[in-house]
């Protein structure tokens, strides 16, 4: 009855830290611009399945992306375990999932598999960040507080596997110690119970409720960490999988405000109309977090920061300042500094913004909107939608551009093309061509 209690208060602290911490996200939704219909969702399913369940993305990289590949669907299965033991802990019973029979035994099985193929996994993880150094795990924008969030969270999950195998094993040695029924399978675990041999029925218990409370409070713990760290994207990325984009990859899409204004402009009844006095000013383009839409920072958040986008970014490879990584880690601070106190203060400014403080415009102006990052991104994040959108804020409200592009939009305005000849004077060059007509 008292592990009970103490299960049951634990269980609670760790919903209501995490209910608080969803919460207070949820509310910097609702400072973002709306933006983005979700349709099509039998489509958004198939890319959810192949995208997100099945890995594709991450197989670009065959060795590595197997590895990341086992420690996600280790998740999936091993999830089951953890619920099971949730059941347990409050109603104070063992293996409550074992009427399942012969599935139970499948879920037992894999996940037994699947805790030592992923302990393997973390730990050529953990040696290619410590000693590696791998290239794209570098950046200006990866401070050394981004590379201890890392393998703290690492560590995590090897504790977890090898507190999950321990428990397993725990549990077959003192079945076998009191001649009980075994219920479930376990391929590995059978092995490391030979650890326990010459032990007691009793001191195997104890090692099994070790192995137990250290494998569910971790569970607990890290859960209440993820949303702080770039790890969030265990909770986000299936979720922003689904809500991928589905228009090609290179189409820009039009801004509502502007496009409204030219369909008046086309309407010849709209000159006899009485102007909106009450309609609240828009923003063109975005200056700041708030500005973004509500899909650019759901991308925010989802992002693992694996820097995948940055190293097939031309302009980052070719030495210029750009990485689509730090952009969208740009924009999840900027909501967590400024995010508060606009909650309490729609009006609130700290005379800083997203553009410039944040994002220069050196990085903007160095996109090609090549798409590359949101083709390579394995959770299909797009990074050009936030980056052209910044780049119209500068333009239409600032009228900030560099020299070569405020000439073309000169020349449009006033040739209506952006070369610098009039119309009248563009087929000059044809004067002295000798043209043979047949």
């Amino acid at each position: 009855m008292t592990k009970q209690i103490v299960f049951a208060i634990a269980l609670l602290l760790t919903f209501a830290v995490f209910g608080y911490t969803i919460a207070r996200i949820i509310k910097f939704f609702s400072l973002t611009k709306k933006g983005f219909p979700v349709k099509d969702l039998g489509k958004r399913f198939m890319i959810m399945t192949e995208v997100a369940f099945g890995q594709t993305k991450i197989f670009r990289r065959p060795v590595l992306g197997f590895l990341h590949a086992v420690v996600f669907w280790g998740f999936c299965v091993i999830i089951f375990g953890s619920i099971e033991m949730v059941i347990d802990g409050l109603f104070g019973i063992e293996k409550s999932l074992s009427f399942l029979g012969w599935f139970y035994d499948f879920l037992m099985a894999t996940g037994d598999i699947f805790a030592f193929l992923i302990a393997i996994a973390i730990v050529v993880f953990l040696f290619r960040r410590v000693f590696l150094h791998v290239k794209r795990f570098e950046g200006i924008e990866m401070k050394k507080i981004s590379h201890i969030d890392a393998n703290v969270a690492l560590t995590i999950i090897l504790v977890l596997m090898l507190s999950l195998l321990g428990m397993n094993a725990a549990y077959v040695g003192h079945t076998m110690a009191i001649g009980g029924e075994l219920h479930g399978a376990y391929p590995v675990s059978n092995y490391l119970a030979a650890i326990f041999s010459g032990m007691s029925a009793e001191s195997v218990l104890v090692q099994y409720e070790i192995y137990w409370w250290t494998h569910i409070l971790l569970i607990f713990v890290f859960a209440n960490m993820l949303p702080y760290s770039k790890h969030f994207h265990v909770f986000m990325s299936v979720p922003n999988v689904f809500l991928s984009r589905l228009e090609p990859l290179g189409k820009l899409t039009n801004m509502d405000n502007v496009t409204r204004e030219v369909k008046l402009m086309m309407d010849p009844n709209a000159a006899f109309a009485a102007p909106a006095t009450d309609a609240p000013i828009e923003r063109f383009g975005v200056k700041d977090a708030e500005d973004a839409t509500w899909k650019n920072y759901f991308d925010s958040l989802a992002c693992t920061e694996c820097g995948r986008c940055t190293s097939v970014c031309p302009a980052n490879t070719t030495g210029k300042k750009l990485s689509p990584r730090k952009i969208m880690m740009d924009l999840r601070a900027r909501m967590k500094e400024k995010g508060p106190q606009l909650l309490k203060n729609k009006d609130f400014s700290d005379n800083k913004s997203l553009v410039r403080d944040y994002v220069t415009e050196e990085e903007l102006w160095a996109c090609t909107t090549c798409n590359a990052c949101a083709k390579e991104c394995p959770i299909n994040i797009n990074h050009p939608t936030l980056i052209v959108d910044m780049r119209r804020y500068l333009v239409m409200e600032e009228g900030s551009a560099p020299g070569e592009i405020k000439a073309m939009f000169n020349n449009i305005e006033n040739n209506g093309a952006p070369w610098q000849y009039s119309p009248e004077d563009r087929l000059l060059w044809t004067k002295d061509l000798e043209i043979n007509v047949k």
